[in-house]
């Protein structure tokens, strides 16, 4: 055992929900461990449709508390970090005869706009397609749009970003480690890890469980905690395409399909457009999830009935799938399922008290974290206040429309860089680009070349500041060079990484 430290809370699952509540909590004084059984966001929180938004769709299902919460986080994520989340208006087409009518979007958009706090998002317009550029890629039938706010975000760096905080505000943060065991005794918990590389195994102690670990939230109680009787989430699988640039308007798009599902069009990585999502209930082990070719199917023709030139499967450079660990509210459909999180705390007579996290989303990821500070407060005693809502991530202390300036002064001070290799150090450090850099006075003091345009400086900054273990964890986690390096190079870079 580690000899009789006995920490105040021990998190499982690093994923946006668990390294969300180890940064808060380890903010307010706690002392906190998380633990992660393979790399920050390689389950859910990397395989989502990466916006930071109010849930527009929600409105139907009466979710405004959601809806409401959300639209108020978008602002305030965005001045968090101003580098991996940034505004993006949303091209909503209308056709006479569709699924809902113009009155009913306007009413929605105008409920959007104005019960979430916006105060620099521009509000909603309505298009005339046959004029505005957002009509040209689409089918000449759409003649008329509502263009509206939202946000996007680089969802795994959010991650990867809270647990670096975390740690730097004292949090001990650990990657490839599972917890086979968990049980009470004396009034703490006894959690036994095993590193998933080299098989070691350790026994701490905590006086609180947080169980966030998104679809695996029943098997964690069923395992490690000896819960057999749980059946707390409906997993929902969603799927999406990254494809050859559709469009050169950076607007995304918002469309609906007449089955009742939305689906969206997004720039992405400069080069590309993301298409997704799906919605399909999931039964299968979350560790397996896979784009099915008939999600593949669907995503492509329901694209292609709104652009006027078909989305192929030819187009497809990338594709990834997740499960999203919804709360099961024994809604019909999947699409129906509640987005809203649920936190629940188990332990009486004092019994060591176990959070249990189910659901949730990016967006309200720290208003969860704040929610669930306060049963931790109630269950072993408050310690600090609520601090996250004026705070920055590491790398985000600019102005929220500082972005173009960083860029400046990043390129001014390394003049060798490259525009678009400057542009992207920016977007994933932030200000904290300069210190990956270093001393560098030219490409070669970069170390390395791996492709594209990373080297070795930045892939030693990611495995000894962000956890990186594997290529995999480089190339479509910290950074998305997956889409441009080829799997020759790939197995170069694991090769570095492991030493070999």
């Amino acid at each position: 055992m580690q000899g009789d430290v006995i920490h105040d809370i021990f998190v499982i699952g690093g994923g946006i929900n668990g390294c969300g509540i180890a940064r808060d909590a380890a903010g307010r004084g706690y002392s906190v461990v998380l633990a992660e059984m393979k790399d920050f966001a390689s389950g859910t929180s990397s395989a989502s449709t990466k916006l930071i938004h109010g849930g527009l769709r929600y409105l139907e299902h009466y979710e405004f508390r959601l809806v409401r919460e959300a639209l108020m986080e978008r602002e305030v994520l965005w001045a968090m970090a101003p580098h991996v989340i940034w505004p993006m208006r949303f091209v909503l087409p209308f056709q006479k005869g569709g699924l809902r009518p113009a009155w009913l979007i306007r009413l929605g958009l105008f409920l959007y706009d104005y019960i979430g706090g916006r105060k620099l998002l521009p509000a909603t317009r309505t298009l005339d397609l046959a004029k505005d550029p957002a009509g040209r890629p689409l089918k000449a039938l759409f003649r008329k749009a509502f263009e509206y706010s939202d946000g996007w975000v680089d969802d795994a760096r959010l991650v990867v970003l809270n647990a670096r905080d975390a740690a730097d505000r004292g949090a001990d943060i650990r990657t490839a480690t599972e917890v086979v065991n968990a049980r009470r005794e004396n009034g703490h918990w006894i959690v036994e890890t095993e590193n998933a590389e080299t098989g070691a195994r350790e026994t701490m102690q905590a006086r609180m469980l947080v169980n966030a670990t998104g679809p695996w939230v029943d098997r964690v109680l069923s395992l490690a905690v000896g819960r057999n009787d749980v059946h707390n989430v409906r997993l929902v699988q969603g799927s999406h395409i990254v494809v050859k640039k559709k469009f050169s308007d950076p607007r995304a798009y918002f469309f609906q399909n007449p089955d009742g599902r939305i689906m969206f069009a997004i720039p992405y990585q400069e080069e590309f457009t993301l298409v997704g999502t799906t919605d399909r209930d999931y039964k299968g082990d979350p560790r397996g999830v896979h784009i099915a070719d008939e999600e593949i199917e669907y995503l492509c023709a329901s694209a292609s009935e709104y652009f006027a030139e078909p989305v192929l499967r030819d187009d497809i450079v990338w594709t990834y799938s997740g499960v999203r660990p919804l709360f099961d509210d024994g809604a019909n459909k999947a699409q129906e399922a509640t987005r809203d999180y649920v936190l629940k705390v188990e332990g009486a007579d004092g019994q060591a008290p176990l959070l249990n996290v189910f659901g949730g989303k990016l967006t309200t990821y720290r208003r969860l974290a704040e929610a669930a500070l306060e049963k931790i407060g109630e269950a072993i005693g408050a310690k600090g206040a609520r601090w996250t809502a004026h705070s920055r991530l590491p790398g985000g202390d600019f102005n929220i429309d500082g972005f173009d300036g960083e860029v400046t002064a990043l390129s001014a001070r390394f003049p060798f860089l490259q525009p678009a290799h400057a542009r992207r150090l920016v977007r994933l450090y932030g200000t904290r680009a300069s210190a990956l850099l270093g001393d560098a006075r030219t490409t070669e003091d970069l170390g390395r070349h791996f492709g594209s345009d990373l080297y070795e400086v930045e892939v030693r900054w990611l495995m000894q500041e962000e956890w990186a273990r594997h290529a995999e964890d480089v190339l479509w986690r910290r950074t998305k060079r997956g889409l441009h390096i080829s799997a020759a190079e790939a197995a170069v870079l694991e090769d570095y990484m492991q030493g070999r």
